[in-house]
């Protein structure tokens, strides 16, 4: 995997995604936009807010952030619990509220001077949502230092990291998304991000399938399907056992769901709800050229059916529609000759022929152009 830290910046309305590679360079990738019909499989209910360096700048001391009010506002307008959550004593707190005119938008607020362990402990962010009443996972922490970051993440919180130049230089890796302003950050955002870090979304629906993320949890019946022979055959990724192959999904989610806006994705009979195979796109290299490679497998038992074929097509269309992506490629061993005459059915052609892990293989190849 090309990215290890989940660090990222969304633009609103745009399919856009900065994310920080190994070498800590920003890049820019496409990213998912959530679906209305996917809205509802998630539900914030609070934000949580630093004060130093998130809602007031600390040089020079108490001037507030820009936009950061109109924030507060439409979150507040929208529904949304809000709570500050400070490492200050309660009366800076209270004095900063009072300043700015902004008590009237909070629920209230939690002091890191009442509490055993300062940031990074999670303490303070789990004592916020615990006034709250509400569940860690129904909150997003707006925080713009390392200690803070790592307390939300230790408190099982999405993160977004303000990116504050007044902050010095703060390790933000572990935050879900950086933003570098709150010009363009609304409701609607925060909303996005939220949903974006609360996996699993359902991809697209067809006719007899949902396509959708694959949870930890579907690894097990998916491991099942990988222990038939002829699935098995033809599987270059697989080989280790159940635990670990848990684990790398767990990475999967982290890594390739949350940021890429695709990947391989589970098919789910809807008569049943049962996982019956895995479809999807993933990014790789291939001979020295970056290439979209679409990858399917369905369990056997449902081979035959033009089930497949259902599946592969929709996911085309999405990629093609929905992802804006123009040409994807599959690699497809010469000896799998029903996944061959399925790339065929699909419209894809052959193209060439490559080796892939030690495997002799054909290339296929099908493109869109608006």
């Amino acid at each position: 995997m090309p990215y290890t830290f989940s660090n990222c910046k969304l633009e609103r309305q745009y399919k856009k995604l900065y994310t920080i590679n190994n070498y800590g360079e920003t890049e820019l990738w496409d990213c998912r936009i959530i679906d209305k019909k996917q809205e509802d499989q998630f539900l914030l209910k609070a934000v949580i807010f630093d004060m130093n360096g998130v809602i007031i700048d600390s040089e020079p001391m108490h001037v507030r952030i820009p936009f950061i009010i109109d924030l507060i506002k439409d979150l507040h307008k929208n529904g949304i619990k809000l709570t500050i959550a400070s490492s200050s004593p309660s009366e800076a707190i209270e004095d900063v509220m009072e300043s700015l005119d902004i008590k009237q938008y909070f629920d209230g607020y939690v002091s890191g001077m009442s509490l055993a362990n300062p940031k990074p402990a999670p303490d303070i962010f789990l004592e916020a949502a615990k006034r709250l009443a509400i569940e860690p996972e129904e909150c997003i922490v707006i925080e713009d230092s390392y200690n803070g970051v790592a307390a939300a993440c230790a408190a099982g919180i999405t993160c977004i990291g303000y990116v504050n130049p007044n902050s010095g230089n703060q390790d933000l890796r572990k935050a879900a998304i950086l933003v570098e302003g709150f010009d363009e950050i609304d409701y609607e955002f925060i909303k996005q991000t939220y949903q974006v870090t609360h996996s699993p979304l359902t991809i697209v629906s067809s006719e007899n399938f949902i396509i959708r993320e694959l949870t930890v949890d579907d690894i097990n019946d998916l491991y099942q399907i990988y222990q038939q022979p002829k699935i098995r055959e033809f599987l270059d990724d697989f080989g280790d056992s159940l635990e670990v192959e848990r684990d790398k999904h767990k990475a999967y989610i982290q890594n390739i769901y949350r940021f890429y806006g695709y990947g391989l994705w589970g098919v789910f009979f809807k008569k049943s709800g049962r996982l019956i195979g895995r479809c999807g796109i993933e990014f790789k290299m291939l001979d020295q050229e970056e290439v979209y490679e679409l990858g399917y497998l369905l369990d056997t038992t449902y081979q035959g059916h033009g089930y497949a074929k259902e599946f592969v097509l929709e996911v085309l269309h999405y990629c093609f529609f929905e992802l804006e992506i123009h040409r994807i490629i599959a690699v497809i061993d010469k000896k799998n000759l029903r996944s061959i005459h399925l790339a065929e059915q699909v419209g894809m052609q052959r193209v060439g022929e490559c080796i892939r892990n030690y495997r002799d293989c054909y290339k296929y190849e099908i493109t869109y152009h608006s």
